[in-house]
């Protein structure tokens, strides 16, 4: 009140206070500003760099190791610089570089790995490689055709086969090695003559005010810094990017992790198929990855799996695992416990959040993860490299940045019903799949199984959604919901009860629970209604 009239008899004085704290604020802004900016200058002088989060920050032009002038970034020949040579990376730098591009591909190691992950690729993958001309690929590294899953589980198994009569014979599921697949992308990457690709680590994007302008990296033996630049740098360096936090706003779950042994010269019950127990806690997957090799991945709730080293995973996959596989992969499943070929990897899932950057596009695991029960890490790529190469096709020239960013925004929108169907598809499903204590949750469980089991629609309809090859959001919410009214009809038939229909009632209450967060992180509007975003329209920038 004292203040109030205060204001009320002394308003010019008031009026004036007002504007000199506002010049005065503004004041202060602007000096603090031009103080951090002396620092990153001098911190890019001495040629150092800063780490936040265990991530490298986006550098301005003028750090590390002089400045970059406008006449080093018109004098580059390329015209796209790719970070990481995985999936992704190895793809895109083929695809564009097939449309004329100059294509500058950066990898941090170009030597074969073996991981024990992205080695299923679903059908509707498939046919992503075929349209991208990089079919043969998966032909010359002795990869497995797949045409549907087994279930198994207390005792009992049913057969999900792949929707498949309508396409070419060729078209199938594939399993393989992953190191050996990838190696086949970048020999075939590398043989078009416009292609160059390099072995070095990046260390940071280059900005240039607000634009990103190529990269800073550190050649093949660690000592010597360079730099490249393009007019578009896309960053599919995977799902351990340093780059990703300049780009996106990374929410990384790590909900479990795969304990990856292999099976050597011994067949599956379902030949072609792959297997999935539901066991307790969570899913064993087979799945053969060579002529005489299958590959087995034992889900471990959590970040942590016991030690190795002392022995406790071992004894963990024996005395509770083992039990609960087939009777026909034990003896095998425990001769390579015993030889000690163990491996682990955490299970990493990441919604698409991005940071439209002009210079700069995310792509792979670096832009958008999902749990790997599924197999659709590589599908969702491989479509968005499809994507991208139809938008840019109409593009001569890449070097107006922000015209181009607002053009690309679209691809975020474009992408988001493929993407997010798989991406939901793989977070419920691992949900429903994982026991627990909770008699809902089993029903749920219970009913998914059963109801996959109907054949017709129930198993042709889910499996088209895994598959890939018909990744719709609506459809993907129609099934599920299918199963959980299916499971509130079993419990309530033939005599329903109070106590009956409670747990009817917290079962769908569960189905919710478990679909309705990964929807929102995905985004309603996006994944059912993309035709009502702006961006969903962008038209191609007028080349002059």
């Amino acid at each position: 009140m004292e203040l109030g009239r205060s204001y009320r008899e002394n308003d010019e004085y008031f009026l004036m206070f007002a504007a000199t704290f506002l010049f005065g604020f503004v004041l202060y802004l602007f000096t603090l500003r031009r103080r951090r900016r002396r620092r990153r200058e001098k911190k890019g002088g001495a040629g150092s760099m800063e780490i936040i989060n265990g991530a490298y920050k986006l550098t301005s032009s003028s750090e590390v190791n002089g400045h970059c002038t406008p006449e080093d970034i018109a004098g580059s020949s390329d015209d796209v610089i790719i970070v990481g040579a995985g999936v992704a990376g190895s793809a895109l730098a083929y695809t564009l570089a097939k449309d004329g591009r100059r294509v500058h591909v950066i990898e941090r190691d170009l030597t074969e790995q073996d991981r024990i992950v992205g080695e299923l690729l679903q059908p509707g993958g498939y046919l992503k490689l075929v349209e991208l001309g990089l079919e043969d690929c998966v032909n010359e590294i002795d990869a497995q055709r797949v045409f549907g899953y087994a279930l198994y589980m207390d005792g009992k198994n049913t057969r999900l086969s792949y929707p498949l009569e309508k396409f070419h014979a060729d078209v199938a599921g594939r399993s393989f090695h992953n190191g050996r697949f990838i190696q086949r992308m970048r020999e075939k990457a590398a043989s078009l003559p416009n292609v160059r690709m390099e072995q070095g680590t990046v260390i940071s994007l280059v900005e240039q005010k607000g634009t990103v302008k190529g990269v800073r990296y550190k050649t093949k033996n660690g000592q010597e810094m360079s730099a490249a630049y393009a007019p578009l740098t896309i960053v599919c360096d995977g799902c351990f990017s340093n780059l990703r936090h300049s780009l996106c706003n990374p929410k990384v779950d790590v909900p479990s992790c795969f304990v990856g042994l292999i099976l050597e010269n011994i067949d599956l019950p379902h030949i072609n198929h792959g297997h999935v127990i539901l066991a307790d806690p969570s899913p064993i997957l087979f799945y053969k990855i060579s002529s005489t090799e299958i590959r087995c991945l034992v889900d471990v709730p959590g970040q942590r799996v016991p030690s190795i080293a002392n022995g406790e995973l071992a004894h963990y996959l024996k005395t509770s695992v083992a039990p609960q596989i087939p009777p026909e992969l034990y003896k095998s499943f425990i001769a390579v416990i015993d030889k000690g070929q163990i491996k682990t990897m955490p299970n990493r899932s990441m919604p698409a959040d991005p940071h439209p950057t002009p210079g700069a596009l995310l792509l792979g695991d670096a832009f958008n993860m999902r749990h790997p029960l599924t197999g659709g890490g590589m599908t969702v790529a491989l479509s968005d490299i499809v994507l991208i190469r139809d938008l840019l096709r109409p593009l001569r020239d890449l070097h107006d940045s922000s015209t181009l960013c607002k053009y690309l925004e679209s691809f975020y929108t474009l992408r988001k019903p493929v993407a997010s169907t798989i991406n939901t598809l793989a977070g419920a499903l691992y949900k429903v799949f994982c026991a627990s204590p909770d008699k809902a949750r089993q029903e749920m469980r219970d009913a998914c199984f059963d109801y996959l089991s109907l054949g017709g629609i129930c198993s042709e309809g889910p499996i088209a959604l895994l598959s890939g090859l018909n990744p719709r959001p609506m459809s993907l919410f129609f099934h599920f919901f299918a199963v959980a009214i299916y499971g509130v009809g079993r419990l309530l038939i033939p005599f329903p009860s109070p106590r009956k229909m409670w747990l009817g009632a917290r079962l769908i209450s569960g189905a919710s629970g478990i679909i309705f967060p990964i929807i929102k992180s995905e985004g309603v509007r996006q994944m059912f209604f993309p035709a009502t975003v702006p961006a969903y329209y962008r038209a191609p920038p007028i080349t002059k």
